[in-house]
């Protein structure tokens, strides 16, 4: 059998100049950005489930692209095949990271117990794979949305053998990510949301939700893993309403619950546009409640409504998105590309473009926020708009020394305030394209 993609070369990095389509232009690994490695800035991610499992397959169509990789889909042949595979995409891009669902690694049998057999079986080749290599697990997730099992959602379901069987698969993916050495372990909400309040009970579902992370924090730090805990926030898609609807709610669902200490927020771009913010708002959000873990690296196309998970182009959403994470000092997870070629993009080099697209386009987000913040107007401009909470009553506003009564006479004296200084909103757009662009 042939070597995996043996007609691809190693990536190298050859700068902006360069016209070859299979280089970077602008990820330099070892290149020193704002004091560190491009690489440890930028800890890149392989997705298991599009890279190596998504075929072109949509509503409206069958695959287009062949992710067999010369073995009988839905064997175990096929699973050690992915293995192979994904390795040699990794090594060829210089990827240190892979995420994976359960159900991505093997096809999922009948019986439980034969899953994690099978599961058992193909991450001990995983581990072979993974010996004299810098390659590792940055996260695991248990596929709790694809079975019609979960079709009212996992650990929101009205049955309680669901549930239980939710469970299991958690423990077993939680099971796989230590012994993989994960970093963290994710919840995506799949199904955990409602179509309609006249067959739901909200503070049920909610609170067997909580249940169901409570009992995997345990299980997971009985185990030994010591990772974080993720949310990843979806508004909508596949349900109507769902529960973590960006990083506010999800934030506020952990603090209510008492998850907040194990937990943080995996933010994806193309979710948070669905919940009509912008990709940095999740993320400044995140951050400014200490819980900014890691990061879906996609975009979505703002004329389609729902999750068209397109690998990242929009450089101006890179820098922006880089800004936060500096200013943040940086991501305890890693940067996953959740994004999968376009279904006429079909071929094995198609994959190998997109991946050199999504980490010069992330890469040079991070030359040009780091400029942004050498740079400092930003940062000035933010500090002096706030300026009259420095001294005299604002001041007094912000250290709690003082009353609404004596605000109140305050107020009185001052008769009328003059209008808060201007935002200067365009000069400071101004500010981002000379640095992107200047």
């Amino acid at each position: 059998m042939s070597e995996p993609f043996e007609n691809i070369p190693v990536i190298p990095y050859e700068g902006p100049q360069s016209k070859n389509p299979l280089a970077f232009k602008f990820y330099d690994a070892d290149r020193i950005v704002a004091g560190k490695k491009m690489s440890e800035h930028l800890p890149f991610a392989m997705a298991w489930w599009h890279n190596l499992c998504a075929a072109g397959t949509d509503m409206f169509g069958r695959d287009t692209a062949d992710k067999s990789f010369g073995a009988e889909k839905g064997t175990m042949e096929h699973a050690r095949a992915k293995v192979d595979a994904g390795f040699a995409f990794m090594k060829k891009l210089g990827v240190k990271y892979f995420c994976f669902h359960d159900v991505d690694l093997v096809p999922e049998a009948d019986d439980i117990k034969e899953t994690n057999r099978r599961l058992d079986e193909i991450s001990d080749y995983i581990l072979e794979k993974m010996k004299g290599t810098d390659i590792r697990c940055l996260w695991g997730t248990a596929n709790m949305f694809s079975n019609p099992r979960f079709m009212n959602g996992a650990g929101s379901s009205n049955s309680a053998d669901v549930f239980c069987f939710a469970a299991a698969q958690v423990k077993k993916a939680l099971d796989l990510t230590v012994k993989l050495g994960g970093r963290g372990y994710v919840f995506w909400g799949g199904r955990e949301g409602y179509e309609t309040l006249l067959n739901t009970d909200v503070k049920f579902e909610q609170e067997n939700i909580a249940r169901l992370m409570h009992l995997a924090v345990d299980y997971g730090r009985s185990i030994g893993f010591t990772g974080d805990f993720y949310i990843e926030p979806k508004p909508k898609e596949p349900m109507k309403h769902q529960y973590d609807f960006d990083a506010a709610t999800a934030i506020g669902f952990l603090r209510q619950y008492g998850l907040d200490k194990d937990f943080k927020m995996n933010i994806e771009a193309n979710h948070a546009t669905l919940a009509g913010h912008t990709f940095q708002h999740d993320l400044r959000i995140s951050a400014i409640n200490g819980m900014l873990g890691s990061i879906d690296a996609n975009q979505g196309d703002m004329l389609l409504g729902w999750d068209t998970d397109e690998f990242p182009f929009n450089v101006y959403d890179a820098t922006m998105c880089m800004y936060e994470v500096l200013k943040a000092g940086g991501l305890t997870g890693g940067f996953n590309f959740d994004s999968k070629n376009r279904r006429p993009s079909y071929t094995e080099e198609d994959m190998f473009h997109a991946y050199i697209l999504g980490m010069d386009t992330f890469a040079l987000g991070l030359l040009k926020a780091a400029a942004l913040i050498e740079d400092g107007r930003l940062d000035k401009f933010v500090e002096e708009r706030y300026a009259s909470y420095k001294t005299g009553v604002g001041a007094k506003i912000r250290s709690g020394e003082t009353t609404l009564a004596e605000l109140a006479a305050y107020a009185e004296k001052l008769g009328a305030p003059a209008l808060p200084g201007s935002g200067r909103q365009e000069y400071l757009e101004s500010i981002v394209n000379g640095v992107l662009f200047g």
